[in-house]
């Protein structure tokens, strides 16, 4: 192997991303810590540069192609030829074969020494380099194992479906423990959903782990249609149908727990999209100070919830939790000399003291149908799940303003964006006024991982945007990755939120149709309204989440 020597600082300076002190800075750095990593990571962990720009730099000076391994089919047949200690101390991934060469993909293509060793197990054939990212070949690893562990399930379906021994209603069929194996991993890992999504070569199974999606089971193509089968017929969904979406529900008893499952098929190029949402019923005894809310908006929000009637919203986009968060404010407020109905889409938690209404599209029972219907049982609490017309909007105000406490979701970015979205929807500024008491916004955040945290540099581009809200002295801090959290180095979410209480000063504003922006600066000088921002500045600063994690979901 042909070696070939560069010098990363010059490098980086004549790319323009470092200057010659933080040169000396960061070699100062690294001769004092034993030189425990390569010059280039101080770089990227120092946030100088990122991870992509610096293997991309590597790449070109080294005449090798960068590779993004997300973009290749990998052979993981050809993987099982190579020992799996060396290709993870070589960190490479040999993910194809032709009649020239052997096709590798590697993290540090000047790491002689391992890759002459990988180079001497081919043998047969030259090996041609390629730089890709370490994440990229991390999940590389991850997903050979997964599909290593599973053959032998994968191996009993496909004999029972060969010789006919396969039943898609019975019990005890191996397709029955492969579901269960799923349910079983993703519950185990505090999943929030599982999908299940075909591929022209595999299927590849998916689980929503604090709001990201971790790849968990890769299957061949071959049993998808008897895993599909068995999914609907749990879900009580015609097995027939394929050519649109259907939605279904069912239990499944795990480790001596009953969960739900709310099923969700949509059909794709490759075959059914399947989509399991794991309802946990213990999740409904949530306090609001289990949430994650900083304590200045516990005491505003639990002040709002005080109110007799009017209206109060929460807002955010799909999976910010605003469903839980309502839960967790009517638990608060519940009691037995008050009358409390919710009307959702679909009801996800058995809320104790309250009458729950599903609402059903198709015999034209909707939101403003069962709204108007149910003011006639004397409620004196009404949960709206989400206000999706104008209609409904119209009579959750006229119900406010009638003597009823009425909270509600809309899907907005922040609180007082949703006076915008009330006035667009046709209401009347001065019925807003009127009615509403309080706009909470939130979004969830994932919590650093305590078992492998530690201080940790935002990039300088980053700290640059937020200057104006950073104290003179602080510290960040990041989850490294461990057995523990999966590698993620987040384990567990947390809420950030930003309240909007509605004041006198904010009523006037709203009654003569101000813009939000005005609403927002003027709540900021008279009432202390704090954007969300500034909320996960916090909770990163205090070490609870990372700033990137914080910027992912809020600006």
């Amino acid at each position: 192997m042909i070696q070939k020597k560069i010098r990363i600082g010059d490098i980086l300076i004549e790319k323009g991303f470092i200057n010659q002190e933080q040169l000396n800075t960061v070699l100062k750095e690294q001769k004092e810590s034993n030189f425990a990593k390569k010059l280039g990571q101080y770089f990227i962990d120092d946030g100088y540069i990122s991870e992509r720009a610096f293997a991309e730099i590597l790449a070109e000076q080294l005449d090798i192609e960068f590779i993004d391994l997300y973009g290749v089919e990998v052979d993981f047949n050809l993987m099982t030829r190579y020992s799996l200690n060396l290709l993870k101390s070589s960190q490479s991934i040999p993910f194809m074969e032709d009649d020239e060469f052997v096709h590798v993909a590697v993290v540090d293509p000047l790491d002689y020494d391992s890759l002459e060793l990988l180079e001497r197990s081919v043998a047969t054939k030259p090996i041609k380099l390629y730089v890709s990212l370490k994440s990229d070949i991390n999940h590389i690893f991850e997903r050979f194992e997964i599909i290593s562990t599973t053959k032998l399930i994968v191996d009993n379906i496909k004999k029972e479906i060969s010789t006919g021994a396969y039943k898609v209603d019975s019990e005890q069929s191996s397709i029955m423990q492969l579901i269960e194996q799923i349910v079983r991993s993703a519950i185990k890992n505090n999943a929030s959903d599982i999908h299940i999504e075909p591929s022209g070569f595999n299927v590849s199974v998916r689980s929503r782990i604090d709001g990201i999606l971790r790849e968990n089971f890769v299957f061949d193509i071959d049993i998808y249609n008897a895993l599909a089968s068995r999914i609907k017929i749990l879900g009580n969904l015609d097995i027939s149908e394929k050519r649109k979406s259907q939605d279904g529900r069912f239990s499944m008893t795990i480790n001596n727990n009953i969960y739900d499952f709310r099923l969700s098929t949509a059909p794709t190029m490759f075959g059914e999209s399947i989509v399991m949402r794991i309802l946990d019923q213990q999740k409904i005894l949530l306090k609001l100070r289990d949430l994650g809310m900083e304590e200045k908006n516990i005491k505003l929000f639990e002040e709002i919830l005080k109110s007799p009637y009017g209206i109060i919203f929460v807002t955010g986009p799909t999976g910010s939790g605003k469903t839980t968060t309502l839960y967790a404010a009517l638990n608060e407020i519940k009691s037995i000399e008050n009358k409390m109905i919710t009307i959702e889409d679909p009801i996800e938690y058995q809320l104790p003291l309250a009458q729950q209404i599903q609402i059903n599209e198709k015999i034209d029972y909707s939101f403003a149908e069962a709204l108007r219907s149910i003011l006639r049982q004397d409620p004196d609490i009404i949960m709206v799940g989400e206000v999706r017309d104008t209609e409904t909007l119209n009579i959750a105000v006229q119900a406010s303003l009638t003597g009823h406490l009425v909270f509600t979701t809309l899907h907005t970015n922040d609180a007082p964006s949703a006076i915008t979205r009330m006035i667009q929807m046709g209401l009347e500024p001065y019925l807003i006024a009127d009615s509403l008491v309080g706009v909470m916004a939130q979004r969830l955040v994932r919590k650093i991982c305590p078992y492998c945290k530690k201080e940790h540099k935002p990039s300088r581009s980053i700290l640059e945007s937020i200057s104006k809200y950073l104290p003179q002295e602080y510290k960040f801090y990041m989850g490294e990755g461990c057995m523990r959290c999966g590698f993620s180095g987040y384990s567990g979410r947390t809420m950030i939120s930003e309240i909007l209480r509605i004041s006198e000063t904010i009523s006037h504003l709203i009654s003569i149709n101000m813009n939000k922006y005005e609403i927002a600066r003027k709540a900021e000088e008279s009432d202390g309204f704090e954007p969300m921002l500034i909320d996960g500045i916090k909770k990163a600063l205090n070490g609870v989440t990372t700033l990137e994690e914080v910027l992912r979901v809020a600006k």
